[in-house]
């Protein structure tokens, strides 16, 4: 077993907050496949690797419904979510069931259409804002928190009013550096709030945003979605559908104020966005702790024997930077042409929103650096703080001068 794994989360070191943790490189290289202790005292195999890392995603004998490998070990045992987690956690065919209920609103060609004009408003409003603004600002504020938030508000249909709330919420919850308590209370306010938000919606016959399309299924006579999983999903949409996108806003422009010749490169060629945003993906990989899933029968990955009911855990960060598929992977190439990488996970489960993700991403960082091609850092890289107990990595804080 390795010992130095006993204690994970491995966090990134503070010289080095754009790179995944050394150990998780050199184990890498080492043992891909390794036998480790985790926070909560469970033991499984963490893998580091890029190829095997798919496997884990792809490979239907691994099921989606799995324990929680990041929880501290002083937690109470049982590790069941507060709220139904829904299809996140179910294989197919069930899986597919109940994802396909979501799925017409995260086409590129929904995102595109329904989305992007909304996207380019507010994203050209905020920038007005911070250009009437002091000279030097908190992006996450300013930028990084306000848009997915209200991408996601007009989305579900949620007042964007309620996002004080609902952030500090999911804040809350996903930090694992809290006792577990009080994690479940910002569980349990976002699942208060979205069920009394339904039974509002239900009262007044709503029909905005993907809450009432959920509800008018839900209350089909003959549809499987019961009123808990709707809850359940309304819960997943809303906390993940923004935390995520404003931990890879804060953390591809801090990416991009310490990388000043690709931003220029990117600035002189706009065309380049879509690759650009795949590499800062690729490179960045803001699920910090890793994705697990179980394995339903006795198989091998790697050519490692993993037995039924084990916990496999992939390390995403390290199977990004791994050379065997990414040529000089340490290194931040905006034109990089890779097939693909494990940014948005792989497989079936790949992330729902991960359209919408990228319409962000690539409308707010042309925009930003477009407006105010001289932003700069107003502190020192290695001041910046950094979120190194949530369960998506990035900047708490990012002050930047124009």
């Amino acid at each position: 077993m390795t010992e130095n794994l006993v204690r994970q989360p491995v966090v990134r070191e503070p010289r080095r907050p754009l790179d995944p943790p050394l150990l998780y490189t050199r184990l890498r290289e080492e043992q891909p496949i390794v036998r480790v202790r985790f926070p909560n005292g469970r033991t499984g195999w963490l893998v580091t690797r890029f190829e095997e890392g798919s496997q884990v995603f792809g490979d239907p004998r691994m099921g989606a419904r799995r324990p929680r490998h990041d929880t501290p070990e002083s937690d109470e045992p049982g590790n069941d979510a507060p709220f139904d987690p829904g299809f996140v956690m179910m294989d197919e065919p069930d899986h597919g069931i109940y994802r396909r209920m979501l799925t017409s609103r995260f086409t590129p060609k929904s995102v595109q259409q329904k989305l992007q004009p909304y996207l380019d408003k507010i994203v050209e409003a905020h920038l007005d804002t911070i250009e009437a603004g002091p000279q030097t600002f908190d992006f996450v504020q300013a930028m990084a928190l306000p848009i997915p938030c209200l991408v996601i508000c007009e989305l579900l249909g949620v007042p964007y009013e309620d996002r004080d709330g609902f952030h500090h919420a999911t804040e809350v919850m996903m930090d694992m550096g809290r006792p577990r308590q009080e994690r479940d209370k910002g569980a349990y306010w976002l699942i208060d709030y979205i069920t009394k938000l339904v039974e509002t919606k239900r009262r007044t016959g709503a029909t905005d945003g993907i809450l009432a399309e959920l509800i008018e299924r839900a209350d089909d006579d003959d549809s499987p979605l019961t009123n808990k999983q709707l809850i359940g999903m309304g819960v997943l949409l809303l906390f993940a559908g923004h935390d995520t996108t404003m931990a890879m806003m804060g953390l591809s422009t801090l990416t991009l104020l310490t990388h000043p010749e690709q931003r220029k490169d990117l600035l002189e060629h706009p065309e380049r966005i879509g690759t650009a945003i795949e590499e800062l993906m690729r490179y960045l990989t803001i699920v910090q702790f890793g994705l697990g899933r179980v394995a339903k029968e006795d198989l091998e990955i790697g050519g490692q024997p993993i037995k039924q009911g084990e916990l496999v855990v992939v390390a995403m960060n390290a199977a990004n930077r791994d050379p065997r598929v990414f040529a000089d992977p340490e290194s931040l190439d905006l034109d990089r042409k890779m097939v693909r990488h494990l940014g948005f996970g792989y497989g079936v489960h790949a992330c729902l929103g991960q359209n919408v993700a990228r319409a962000e991403l690539r409308t707010v960082l042309p925009k930003l650096f477009q407006r105010f091609p001289g932003l700069r850092l107003a502190v020192p890289l290695e001041e910046v703080p950094m979120d190194t107990t949530g369960t998506n990595y990035g900047v708490r804080k990012l002050m930047i001068t124009r």
